[in-house]
């Protein structure tokens, strides 16, 4: 049996009290409406800070949420994957560091990598009743250093060949769909990656004050997709609140 599966990538901006009303505490009852009405069987979070997490941990109570932080002793920032329980078998999950060394917490590339270590969380997941399983990651790539960046999805690329299963990779790639360090993910010589979201415009808003959006969050997979299916969710501010700085975006993939 073949079963359609909801993605949600969303940067939730981590908690800084220099956005004065959009503080996190303020965008709490913002996001968790957001999240009802899409009701995403999966969402890969971004920039999920640790009282964001166990936030979401808390709250989302039909959800299993999955990923630590991304520095030495396991706090600070994480790209943490929130599943539906009821409907996902969970077979394994892991951190790891975007790094020469990515089992070591903390680590990071040199070059021009900002100061900022940079992780991706993954999961094998297995649709209840499904046959096949899937393996499912979520990522942000550092919002410096293209070199890092580049570097970033050619590990993430490796890792998905290693584990050698269907996929879908979420993630704020602080990149441009024509950036190399995008192409070198759709380009790929050696497995078919479709950019589900490649129809979609600009997804970074920064609380409503840019002229133009960036294009820097995706969903990637080399499952049964239609990029026509993707959308942006509206981000209107309720009383100059927003759910984020970014706009969630959400994609479909069909398993077996």
């Amino acid at each position: 049996m073949a079963f359609k599966i909801k993605i949600c990538s969303f940067n939730m901006r981590c908690p800084s009290k220099g956005d004065g009303i959009n503080f996190f505490p303020n965008r709490t009852n913002r996001i968790l409406e957001f999240i009802r009405n899409e009701d995403p069987d999966i969402i890969g979070f971004q920039e999920a800070a640790d009282m964001s997490r166990e936030w979401l941990s808390e709250t989302l109570t039909d959800y299993t949420v999955v990923g630590c932080g991304r520095d030495e002793d396991l706090h600070g920032e994480s790209t943490v994957i929130a599943y539906r329980t009821k409907d996902f078998n969970m077979l394994f999950a892991e951190t790891f560091w975007l790094s020469s060394a990515p089992s070591v917490a903390g680590s990071r590339y040199g070059a021009d990598q900002s100061i900022y270590p940079r992780v991706a969380t993954a999961a094998i997941l297995r649709a209840k009743g499904a046959k096949k399983q899937f393996l499912f990651i979520n990522t942000h790539l550092d919002h410096l250093g293209s070199a890092a960046r580049m570097y970033g999805s050619i590990q993430l690329l490796q890792y998905i060949d290693r584990m050698n299963m269907p996929f879908v990779l979420t993630g704020d790639m602080n990149a441009l769909p024509d950036a190399p360090e995008i192409k070198v993910i759709t380009n790929c010589e050696y497995r078919k990656i479709s950019d589900i979201t490649c129809l979609l415009g600009g997804t970074f808003h920064n609380y409503g004050r840019k002229e133009t959006n960036d294009k820097i969050d995706y969903i990637f997979s080399d499952m049964p997709t239609s990029a026509e299916e993707a959308y942006i969710v509206e981000d209107i501010p309720v009383d100059g609140v927003y759910i984020s700085d970014h706009f969630p975006i959400i994609g479909f993939v069909t398993v077996e």
